[in-house]
């Protein structure tokens, strides 16, 4: 058993480091026995609260080490939670009975979903937070997990022992060695590190080790995972600078109101923490011509923007905005920080120059001509590893039983850092009971497309979720994660609770009856039309249709249509989630039947071997698009599975292709 750091010839004494530590673990000596865990978590991150707690929920003795416990819960940079694919995640982590939806549901001011005049999949739900109730909540769930204790600490190392012969890995991941030379064993550990391996944060031209601003980095650990052998990489990100709430000029900006009423974000929430008229409102601003001018004239004093480190496509910088979009006016969201915060989060207008510099362009932006700059925007440049070097359970392949979640595999996002914490939770905990790896497919979850995309294609710039992604998305809604994934979440990984598992066992029962009812009551298009004149239901046809047919009408919902059939459908209105969740069921019941069979084919052939002599350009028996054969021609897919995973090759192109090589390979057979 050694520690990475011990692996030259220190000695005290007549003992190396690597003996004194096995002498501690083993009690001799004299010296104080280490505390030894189940699962060791490092960071009290999104990604790290979730792991702990997870493992924790399966039942494993959990520590949570962090560099500071009153951090735990930090929102680091937007006061906001969800949004387009976003919202997704989090509805399935809720689903796995995580933490964080059921804090937003405690922590939220402004809720609203986004995306409303789409259909119901693609639809997002996104929340404004109260950022110190959120940290208040999250912390009050934490220190009073069951399993769980956290402790303050810095990790400078890692204990490794030899591997198991029955697992891949050169080594196996023991405990760890905090920066006071103290040691903490664990079966499994989890490095859910952010942005602090060997984090730097720059305003300007000055650049200070820092993961967040007031934060020290980690260095040892990084260059830990780097004499390991880890492929590292390098990513940056930002944050714009908070403003002074009363020296901004509201009365001439485009207002926004929250949904009235809210809807949370958790399966076990009815209503959210706050009454619906007491929510705040956020504001739209526009960047001026003058903001291009200053960015432009002072690049020289802005190294974050010249580094060629990548950062986030999807949530860029204002350098990179005007640089990328020159003569472009940008959108500034005016977002509130909480319910007696004095502060403005001015979403859009992510920032790296100098403080001067940024306080002068804010005031090149309408409505805030007098705003007074409390806190500058900043650039953080931290260290990664390459997904591509985690299996899809989050455990690595060249460490056994060490796991990674959140930042450290390229991600950028709170919710894509809790998605991966709880899997990596589960699967860190199943290695200690050696029970089965708990893994989620892309035709299960957003989670599933978020880590195969990340283990199979990596990421050089911060991944982001988004609904275009994923390849069957009107089988992967936000209503219906529950059904996807609590029961797997209950009798695999061992992860939800019971009193969550059976509110999904009624609901996904109630939902069969309903369905089931709604089928049985028929009546002719005319009956129907007289009972629901609102709806454009022809009178025409002849043939009678079911209420489950008219509930696909735009303009019917299970209010109205139990108004014209009190009995016995008014009870299945009594619920308002249940009564949504049918009128979704209806809109989607033939597409989602259809996709239910594309999926069952992918999945039953997703090994299925492609021809190596494939000419995907000059392919004249599928229907493919031309960027699909270029994708495919350019990588060279050995499987229908991997084909799947390219970015550009649409479902639609896979289970033609699918067809067409079964229907050869037929052929040859005959």
């Amino acid at each position: 058993m050694f520690s990475l750091q011990s692996c030259g010839r220190r000695v005290a004494g007549s003992l190396t480091k690597r003996h004194l530590l096995l002498a501690r673990f083993s009690g001799e000596s004299g010296a104080p026995r280490s505390p030894h865990f189940d699962v060791v978590v490092i960071g009290g991150g999104h990604a790290g609260t979730e792991a702990a707690a997870a493992a924790a929920r399966c039942g494993s003795r959990t520590l949570l080490l962090t560099h500071r416990v009153d951090t735990i819960g930090q929102m680091s940079c937007n006061p906001s939670f969800g949004g387009i694919g976003k919202g997704h995640l989090m509805r399935e982590v809720d689903a796995l009975d995580g933490l964080c939806s059921r804090i937003c549901d405690q922590s939220g001011v402004h809720y609203k979903v986004l995306n409303q005049r789409k259909g119901p999949a693609v639809r997002g739900l996104r929340a404004q937070i109260d950022r110190k109730l959120y940290k208040q909540n999250m912390q009050k769930e934490i220190l009073n997990t069951p399993l769980l204790t956290v402790q303050e600490g810095a990790v400078e190392d890692l204990i490794l022992t030899e591997p198991e012969p029955e697992h891949t890995g050169k080594c196996r991941a023991s405990g760890v060695v905090l920066v006071d030379g103290s040691t903490i064993y664990a079966e499994s550990v989890i490095l859910t590190t952010g942005t602090f391996l060997r984090g730097m944060v720059i305003i300007g031209l000055e650049m200070n080790p820092a993961g967040r601003l007031g934060d020290q980095p980690s260095i040892g650990l990084a260059q830990t995972l780097e004499k390991l052998g880890f492929v590292v990489g390098r990513l940056k990100t930002g944050t714009p600078p908070r403003i002074a709430k009363d020296s901004i000029n509201f009365s001439i900006l485009n207002k926004h109101m929250p949904d009235n009423p809210p809807i949370p974000f958790s399966f076990v929430n009815e209503t959210v923490w706050i009454k619906p008229e007491d929510q705040l409102p956020c504001y739209l601003t526009h960047t001026s011509p003058r903001v291009d001018e200053i960015v432009l004239e002072n690049l020289h004093l802005n190294s974050h923007v010249k580094e060629t480190t990548r950062g986030p496509r999807y949530c860029p910088s204002i350098e990179s905005k005007v640089l990328r979009f020159p003569n472009r006016v940008h959108q500034v969201w005016l977002e509130p920080e909480g319910m007696d915060s004095d502060l403005i989060y001015p979403q859009g207008l992510s920032v790296t120059l100098p403080a001067e510099l940024q306080e002068k362009m804010i005031t090149c932006i309408r409505g805030l001509e007098k705003a007074k700059m409390i806190q500058p925007g900043y650039g953080v440049q931290y260290d990664y590893l390459d997904p591509r070097q985690i299996t899809p359970s989050l455990e690595t392949r060249l460490v056994q039983r060490l796991f990674f979640a959140g930042q450290i595999n390229g991600t950028t996002g709170y919710e894509e850092a809790a998605a991966q914490g709880v899997i990596a939770g589960i699967n860190a905990s199943h290695r200690v009971s050696r029970k089965p790896p708990f893994v989620i497919s892309r035709t299960e979850g957003y989670i599933g497309v978020l880590i195969d995309d990340l283990t199979t294609l990596g990421t050089n710039e911060p991944y982001r979720m988004f609904t275009s992604r994923v390849e069957f998305r009107l089988s992967l809604r936000p209503d219906n994660a529950d059904s996807r994934l609590t029961f797997r979440g209950y009798k695999e990984a061992g992860c939800v609770s019971q009193q969550r598992y059976e509110r999904a066992s009624w609901m996904k029962s109630t939902l069969e009856e309903g369905i089931s009812v709604l089928k049985s009551i028929e009546f002719s298009h005319a009956k129907w039309k007289k009972l629901i004149p609102e709806a454009s239901i022809s009178i025409v046809k002849s043939l009678p249709i079911s209420a489950l047919d008219v509930l696909k009408y735009e303009e019917v919902d299970m209010k109205l249509l139990a108004k014209a059939v009190p009995e016995p459908l008014k009870k299945y209105t009594e619920c308002r989630e249940l009564a949504e969740r049918l009128k979704i069921e209806a809109t989607y019941e033939s597409a989602a039947f259809r996709q239910q069979q594309e999926i069952e084919e992918v999945q039953r052939d997703e090994a299925l071997q492609l021809p190596k002599d494939l000419d995907y350009l000059t392919l004249r028996d599928v229907s493919l698009s031309q960027e699909a054969r270029e994708k495919l021609h350019f990588s060279r897919p050995q499987t229908i599975g991997a084909a799947s995973r390219i970015p550009g090759v649409t479902p639609a192109a896979i289970i033609n292709l699918l067809r067409f090589v079964k229907t050869t390979q037929h052929r040859r057979a005959a």
